[in-house]
């Protein structure tokens, strides 16, 4: 797992800069601070190559639909992960009985997802992602360090190297990156993380498995296929 995530990023790296450096043949990189910059980039080709421009734009429009699809669909399986381990109600962790997915999950997504892409502004959503995903990241960081030092017995698949200059590193980095964003980004995050921990002290502490003591392997049936039923 460890080589698959690293080299899916070195291959992304290295497509990025290809990309980046196509679009700086083709206008000055002063031009390219724009929302769209493949856009301006394939526009100044030349009238005789709008088609080639119109091929590009679709494919970028593409591009970016199955990047929504790929962030939904892992949502909705850490809705499922979390009720799984009592975090969330076990409505999230129940499947259809079909097609085996975590449908409930698919449906509060696609509604939340639709309400704030409708009603919100597409920069801060943006911006507020990119905050999640780093607090997210520099989280991991800090579990690594406490895993470390409170669990070294603990059995790993891989070891993270230069322990513990690359995860105080990456939780700087984030820290840094993250104060870079507008004020009203940083409001809507902090009032999203307090909702977050309200539902964690509300229900999550008092219904995880691994608070109780019940380990979880991953591996067990969903909700609906549980002897008991939902209230």
């Amino acid at each position: 797992m460890p080589i698959g995530i690293i080299g899916s990023l070195l291959v992304c790296t290295v497509l990025y800069m290809l990309v980046a450096a196509v679009l700086t043949m083709l206008v000055n990189y002063k031009e390219l601070n724009v929302p769209d910059p493949v856009a301006v980039a394939v526009d100044s080709m030349g009238p005789q190559w709008a088609w080639f421009a119109m091929t590009i734009k679709a494919g970028a429009i593409i591009g970016l639909t199955s990047v929504i699809l790929v962030l939904m669909y892992g949502q909705t399986r850490i809705f499922y992960a979390m009720a799984r381990d009592g975090l969330l109600p076990k409505i999230f962790a129940r499947v259809h009985p079909k097609f085996q997915t975590p449908w409930i999950n698919t449906i509060v997504v696609g509604v939340i997802v639709a309400l704030a892409a409708g009603l919100f502004d597409i920069n801060v959503l943006g911006d507020v992602t990119s905050v999640g995903t780093l607090a997210a990241f520099a989280i991991v960081c800090i579990s690594v360090i406490w895993l470390r030092q409170a669990r070294p017995d603990l059995p790993r698949g891989f070891r993270v190297p230069l322990y513990p200059v690359l995860p105080i590193f990456g939780i700087l980095s984030c820290g840094a990156l993250i104060f870079t964003v507008e004020q009203r980004v940083l409001h809507f995050f902090f009032l999203f993380l307090l909702g977050a921990t309200a539902v964690y002290f509300l229900y999550g502490m008092w219904n995880s498995k691994l608070a109780k003591g019940e380990f979880v392997t991953g591996h067990e049936p969903p909700a609906n296929e549980l002897p008991h039923k939902l209230d």
